[in-house]
């Protein structure tokens, strides 16, 4: 259940910071889509990979492209990065390939393509049923969109997709949630990613907002939206394992529960993150033309290195793991950092607890169902 760290592979994650139109709620890595500048970067991605240092032929057992959009790369593009991360490590056989994409931007036989140079799993940014939301967040897709790629993707043979759902967005009631979430599971996708709207500043949304174009969100309601969301998609078959994220069962994101569980995983192209699995962690130039310039000139893009202390490691291991719903393991708490978390944070996991945010119990500390929507608040006394 809790599987210790040396025996996890690591994973690979291939920034492609492209896009059709800027949403108004993004603060990613990203721009506009244009040929010449895409082949560019494509090629530049491949020589990150290759000159990467650590450990040759490292085991990684899943590769996610995300974005942006990376489904606006070509399928012989997309082969041409594979090419290189294979080259670099050792593909587990039954390794999970994810790519992102966007509703409606993709013809069939493409969707084909991606599959046969072996893409497994599908991830799309649904984000609502509600055509007049999709507009006012510059989404360029409808909700027709949404049943149409998900209708192709299984019919290329995709049998793991996942995609988006955003709650509480600005004006959103609750009815229209419910919707959604009613459109969601009819089509039934093994995973779906349920999440609050987070406004981050400088996006413009953020603008909006300020402005008065847009109400503010709604706390309370997206609390209930939070709540009503737990209970509808559970009694449907699906696992909650993770604060925001929802499976049938087995279809677990693989790649993205290396970020909760500590796990090496390599990041290339700008922006991306990596993490050794111990106590290094690095990022690249967010410039995506900075980016490309420094791989054209045989440079480093690592712009940020941080070596996490014995205290850091400890707080992360907390911090990450309650963020899946199972719990953590006091015994490989004790085992990984030679002390008991109770003796470490006696009083806080006391105050916690009679709060109703967390639960102890054979072992092992997880979030309660409120703690999970009041995650931050638990995450910030423990930290």
């Amino acid at each position: 259940m809790f599987p210790q760290l040396s025996t996890i592979d690591a994973g690979v994650y291939l920034h492609v910071p492209f896009c059709r139109s800027r949403c108004s709620y993004c603060d990613f890595a990203t721009g506009m889509y244009e040929s010449g500048p895409a082949e560019r970067y494509v090629q530049a991605l491949a020589k990150e990979i290759a000159a990467f240092p650590i450990a040759p032929k490292e085991k990684v057992d899943t590769i996610y492209f995300g974005g942006g959009t990376p489904s606006l790369l070509s399928p012989a593009q997309i082969q041409t990065i594979l090419n290189a991360v294979t080259a670099r490590f050792h593909v587990a056989a039954n390794a999970e390939l994810t790519m992102e994409l966007n509703p409606g931007e993709l013809r069939m036989e493409v969707l084909h393509d991606f599959r046969r140079v072996g893409i497994n799993r599908a991830s799309f940014g649904a984000q609502t049923f509600a055509d007049h939301e999709l507009k006012q967040l510059g989404r360029t897709h409808t909700a027709e969109d949404i049943r149409t790629t998900f209708e192709h993707l299984r019919a290329a043979g995709f049998d793991n997709i996942s995609f988006d759902l955003i709650a509480g967005l600005p004006g959103q009631e609750l009815d229209g949630w419910l919707s959604n979430l009613d459109q969601a599971l009819a089509l039934r996708p093994e995973h779906l990613s349920l999440y609050l709207l987070e406004v981050h500043e400088a996006t413009p949304l953020a603008d909006q907002i300020k402005r008065g174009m847009r109400p503010q969100p709604d706390e309370d309601m997206a609390a209930e939206m939070y709540r009503v969301m737990v209970e509808k998609v559970c009694a449907a078959g699906y696992d909650h394992y993770e604060i925001s994220n929802f499976c049938l069962p087995g279809f677990e994101s693989r790649h993205n529960a290396k970020y909760w569980m500590g796990a090496p995983y390599y990041g290339f192209g700008c922006s991306a993150h990596s993490f050794d699995g111990y106590s290094r962690r690095w990022a690249n130039e967010r410039d995506t033309a900075k980016y490309v310039d420094l791989m054209d000139q045989q440079e480093s893009p690592i712009v940020e290195l941080n070596e996490l202390n014995e205290s850091d490691r400890r707080s992360e291991s907390v911090f990450l793991g309650l963020r899946m719903l199972k719990g953590i393991s006091l015994k490989d708490y004790r085992d990984r950092f030679g002390i008991d978390l109770r003796t470490d944070h006696t009083n806080e996991i006391e105050r916690l607890s009679e709060a109703g945010l967390i639960e102890l119990e054979n072992d092992v500390l997880r979030l309660t169902a409120t703690g999970a929507l009041l995650s931050n608040e638990v995450f910030a006394a423990l930290g």
